[in-house]
C-alpha cells in the first residue's frame, strides 16, 4: 500500500486553497506535554502546517499532552480530526469534550491497525514508550513491504538523535540494511519534514515487496502455502 496519491487540491479552514499528495497524516505523540516548551510549540506548528496544506489528522484520540495540542490545532484550523482510542483509555486520555471524531476500539492492536489504514503517512512527535512502539512498528511494516507510506520523525531539539544514532549503529553492524535505513525521514521543523515526506519515494526490499494488509487478510491460506516450502527446505 503506497501512501502517495495524486496531488489533491483542498480548501483550508480560512478559505485558501492548498495542495498535498496526502489526504491524512497519522501523528504519534505523547499523552504528556514533555519538559520543554519547544515540544508543545512543535505540536502546534505541525497542526498548523497540516491545516495550511489541507491535510486531515489521524491520531491516538487523546485530548491531553501533545496529542491534545496537535489535534486542537488541526481541528481549530477547520480540518477533520479522527481519534482512534481503546475504550479502556478513554477516561484517562480524554478530558472534557473530545476533539473531532472519536472512534473507540477494543485494544491497542486495533488502534494501530485502524490508524495505519486511515493514514497516507506517519509522523512521530516527541513521546515515550507508546510513541516509540507505534513508530517502530510502522517502520517495520515498511521494511516488510506491508505498506509504502512515508514515516517521519519531527526531531525537535534533537530529541530523536540518540535513536537515529542507534539505528546507524545497527546499519554498521549489519542488522539493518542501508535501504531500510532510508525508510526513516527526519527534520527539525514541521514544514521541512512534511516537504521531505512528500518527496519520499519508497524502495522496499524485493523479496517482501508483495506483502500487504489486504493480501494477508483476504488470502491467509495462500500466503502460508507460499512460505511453507521454503521453511521446509530450510529445515531439511
Amino acid at each position: 500500500m503506497d501512501g502517495r496519491t495524486e496531488m489533491v487540491t483542498t480548501a483550508t479552514g480560512d478559505g485558501r486553497v492548498s495542495s498535498s499528495c496526502f489526504r491524512r497524516i497519522c501523528v504519534f505523540c505523547g499523552s504528556s506535554s514533555g519538559k520543554k516548551e519547544s515540544y508543545r510549540e512543535a505540536a502546534v506548528e505541525l497542526g498548523k502546517e497540516m491545516v495550511s496544506r489541507g491535510i486531515d489528522l489521524v491520531y491516538g484520540g487523546g485530548s491531553v499532552g501533545l496529542m491534545g495540542l496537535v489535534s486542537h490545532a488541526v481541528h481549530d484550523g477547520g480540518r477533520h480530526v479522527l481519534g482512534v482510542i481503546p475504550k479502556s483509555l478513554m477516561p484517562r486520555e480524554i478530558t472534557g469534550d473530545p476533539v473531532g471524531e472519536v472512534r473507540a476500539v477494543s485494544d491497542m492492536h486495533q488502534r494501530k491497525a485502524e490508524m495505519a489504514r486511515q493514514a497516507d503517512a506517519f509522523i512521530a512527535l516527541p513521546g515515550g514508550y507508546g510513541t516509540l512502539e507505534e513508530l517502530l512498528e510502522v517502520i517495520t511494516w515498511a521494511q516488510l513491504g506491508i505498506h509504502r507510506k512515508p514515516v517521519g520523525l519531527l526531531n525537535v531539539d534533537g530529541y530523536y538523535n540518540s535513536l537515529l544514532t542507534f539505528i546507524d549503529m545497527a546499519v554498521a553492524e549489519e542488522f539493518i540494511s542501508e535501504k531500510s535505513r532510508c525508510i526513516i525521514v527526519s527534520a527539525p521543523t514541521a514544514k521541512e519534514l512534511v516537504r521531505k515526506l512528500e518527496d519520499y519515494v519508497p524502495d522496499p526490499d524485493g523479496f517482501v515487496s508483495m506483502l500487504c494488509w489486504e493480501a494477508a487478510e483476504e488470502q491467509p491460506s495462500s500466503f502460508v502455502a507460499e512460505i511453507e516450502p521454503d521453511m521446509a527446505s530450510a529445515s531439511s
